[in-house]
């Protein structure tokens, strides 16, 4: 077995064909049938099942797949760390909900412009399980998402614990009479967003479980249509202190158990990191 072996390997996986692996790998058909027959010769086992239409991997090609990932991960690393011995450099890819991308992203990205010029930094925001599932498949290299977090190949730092409030607009005097409107309107992310399942939660707690969700996908969305009367929502406090505190709006508190988020940085931890995400986690490790 060869690390050419696996990328023909991983070709044919990701194109369900030997013969479209062959052209994207500029072999030969025959070529990539030996090699993948090779490696299940090696390992003892089938790697992919085949029909007249597609292949598709075993249970036992998925696995072999996670260790692709994790070989090609580390030998990208260890050229990158021969070529620049000594030096931080290179891209970090760092995932984030929206509210954390505009409390933190900013920050960080000041702190490394000043203090390691020669690392990007690329942030994205998705959603909690998009954003676990890319640090997995080595798509993000660290992710910033709420509590608690069970995958054994993660490693993560606490960050903080945020306070979270229920918005409304400024002309709402009591969060009863939000609730007394039938049916209750609330302004929220696509599902499997943190802040909408803790809203649904509270609704939940206090009787109501038929409302209507207009569904927005920035931020900036959600707070305009909260302030013109459309609805509420959930978000943290400091996210309102700081940037909305001048808009029409207002925030009612919640109880402990609903109200409190904990945000940590997640990463793998069965690859070593490379020199930017080790320095990326350092400061963390500190500010926590």
């Amino acid at each position: 077995m060869n690390t050419n072996d696996l990328k023909i390997f991983e070709a044919v996986a990701a194109h369900g064909s030997f013969t479209k692996a062959a052209e994207a790998t500029f072999t030969v058909q025959s070529n990539v049938t030996a090699r993948i027959k090779s490696l299940e010769e090696e390992f003892g086992v089938e790697l992919f099942t085949r029909t007249s239409r597609k292949v598709a991997l075993t249970t036992a090609g998925e696995t072999l797949m996670q260790y692709c990932k994790k070989i090609n991960h580390l030998i990208d690393e260890a050229k990158y760390d021969i070529k620049n011995a000594g030096q931080i450099i290179g891209q970090l890819k760092i995932g984030c909900i929206e509210t954390t991308m505009a409390l933190k992203a900013p920050e960080i990205i000041n702190y490394f412009a000043e203090n390691y010029p020669d690392v990007d930094l690329e942030f994205r925001s998705a959603m909690r399980s998009t954003l676990i599932s890319e640090v997995l498949n080595f798509k993000l290299d660290a992710a910033f998402v709420s509590a608690p977090v069970s995958q054994p190949e993660l490693d993560q730092i606490h960050i903080r614990d945020e306070q979270l409030v229920i918005v409304s607009s400024a002309q709402t005097a009591k969060i009863s009479e939000v609730l007394n409107k039938q049916p209750v309107k609330i302004i929220v992310f696509d599902q499997g967003c943190i802040f909408r399942a803790r809203l649904e939660s509270w609704l939940s707690a206090k009787g109501i479980i038929k409302y209507k969700s207009i569904v927005l996908n920035s931020l900036e969305g959600i707070i305009n249509f909260v302030e013109a009367g459309l609805g509420i929502t959930i978000l943290p406090a400091e996210v309102m202190e700081h940037y909305y505190a001048g808009r029409k709006l207002i925030a009612f508190p919640l109880n402990k158990e609903l109200g409190t988020m904990t945000t940590v940085l997640i990463y793998r931890k069965d690859v070593p990191p490379s020199r930017a995400l080790q320095v990326f986690a350092d400061m963390h490790k500190v500010q926590g």
